[in-house]
């Protein structure tokens, strides 16, 4: 099923992300389909993983559209629409809109053309969170890596995508050029969890950010995921909760963003 190119762009984009948001929904030229051969030497969650996320004989598409609705944490939970468009080469927009005791906070945090920004506004017109530089940039591009593997799992079969076993249910994807829009400047490593039907249920990784007042590091990231939602031969996880130190005795302070899939599309 193809992205409807006729449908409104989100609120709140600058007319250069409004060029992203386009650029993003372009088709992915994919060369071949999938088959269980194609995982044959791959570590075993990850086969078990595949074969259940992707049909036999879909195309290997990784642009997509993302709906989702929840829950984000803004000096407490607020509720949230948002969507998003994905892909590994031209990197991703999440634009939304949420409530905060009422007055829509209206905006987008986008990797593309090989940058970060964050930008959010109150009634879309008084600047709430805005954000550019070096920092930002290397949070997104991370986050970018990380849900590649959740929201596009034919990105994981990229020749720029090498897999480390750790035991039967965990295996470390080390992902390069593909978690950019002009390559990534570094490695990423993210750990995927998967169970013994094959659905994916947790990741992590270390990502650069700011959580709370602590400076610019790497801190545990990730989300915990369950359900399903299915497109276009694809099955993901449809719904997540998201945040800082993941897996560690700080995972409930450090989450903040729960959310469901309420449609995708690939393209």
């Amino acid at each position: 099923m193809s992205l409807e190119k006729k449908s409104p762009p989100p609120h709140g984009l600058t007319a250069r992300t409004l060029g992203d948001w386009q650029g993003l929904l372009i088709a992915t030229r994919p060369a071949a389909t999938f088959t269980p051969t194609l995982v044959a030497e791959h570590p075993e969650p990850v086969r078990r993983w595949l074969t259940h996320a992707i049909e036999p004989g879909t195309p290997l598409l990784t642009s997509v559209e993302i709906r989702t609705t929840g829950q984000i944490r803004l000096r407490g939970w607020r509720p949230f629409s948002a969507t998003q468009r994905l892909s590994p080469d031209g990197g991703y927009v999440w634009a939304a809109t949420a409530r905060v005791l009422g007055p829509p906070v209206v905006g987008f945090d986008r990797y593309t053309r090989g940058t970060g920004e964050m930008r959010w506004r109150l009634f879309d017109a008084v600047p709430v969170v805005q954000g550019t530089g070096a920092d930002i940039t290397r949070s997104a591009s991370d986050r970018h890596a990380c849900e590649l593997l959740w929201a596009a799992p034919a990105a994981a079969l990229s020749s720029h995508v090498s897999w480390q076993p750790l035991d039967a249910d965990r295996a470390v994807a080390r992902i390069g050029r593909v978690a950019g829009a002009h390559g990534a400047h570094e490695t990423h490593e993210v750990t995927v969890t998967v169970d013994t039907e094959g659905t994916l249920t947790d990741l992590v990784m270390s990502r650069w950010g700011k959580p709370g007042r602590a400076p610019f590091a790497s801190h545990p990231f990730g989300a915990t995921l369950s359900g399903e939602i299915s497109d276009a031969g694809f099955t993901i996880p449809r719904t997540a909760s998201a945040g800082w130190f993941h897996g560690t005795d700080q995972q409930d302070s450090g989450e903040f963003v729960r959310y469901t899939v309420e449609s995708l599309r690939y393209r």
